[in-house]
């Protein structure tokens, strides 16, 4: 299910939000990312926001696709980094066996916990075997809006790690710690690279 309110709030502050997540070159979660991929590797940025990712992984030589449910976010990804994004709910994952990778960076927060496995089982078949899933989310145990009206679904970190391996994902460590987000709270998150 896609949540409306969640998308509008992300197509008022696209360029907030670009502001925030934008840097020159890859965070350490990225670039174990892509130090797992395969050179020339095909990977999707699934939830791509404003396609800063996608185009820090073409600049390390993938091939990324990119994905988001808000317009305006894809405009951004579009016009500022020349990601050529396509505008695409969770729900319009379909592919099977294609990606070397899935970066899923505080995007599948937003799904609702019921809807969690259904997502998670569709991205393990977009996989190749052997094919590397990267998922970024807040710590907690609720389904609540934040304070700018976001839907989010907290997650622990052995609800995730379960959710996870009945996928079908290996689960490495987990990294875990706490920042300030979009709406300007502090949140712990866990964030964990899996196999495929």
């Amino acid at each position: 299910m896609t949540d409306d309110k969640t998308i509008e709030v992300y197509n008022q502050k696209a360029a907030s939000y670009d502001d925030l997540v934008s840097r020159d070159t890859p965070d350490p979660d990225l670039q174990a990312f892509i130090d797992a991929l395969p050179a020339g590797g095909r990977v999707l940025d699934l939830g791509c926001g404003p396609g800063n990712s996608s185009a820090m992984m073409r600049d390390a030589g993938l091939h990324p696709d990119a994905m988001d449910a808000s317009a305006e976010m894809v405009r951004v990804a579009r016009d500022k980094y020349g990601i050529n994004a396509t505008l695409a709910s969770f729900d319009d994952l379909t592919a099977d066996s294609i990606y070397d990778g899935i970066w899923a960076n505080f995007s599948l927060l937003h799904a609702t916990k019921s809807d969690m496995p259904r997502h998670l089982k569709a991205i393990h078949k977009a996989l190749k075997t052997g094919g590397v899933f990267h998922i970024g989310t807040k710590l907690g145990t609720d389904e609540l809006r934040d304070s700018i009206g976001r839907m989010y679904s907290y997650y622990e970190a052995d609800e995730l790690l379960a959710l996870l391996k009945a996928a079908g994902f290996t689960p490495r460590t987990p990294r875990f710690g706490r920042d300030k987000g979009l709406s300007g709270e502090m949140a712990d998150f866990i964030i964990v690279l899996s196999d495929a």
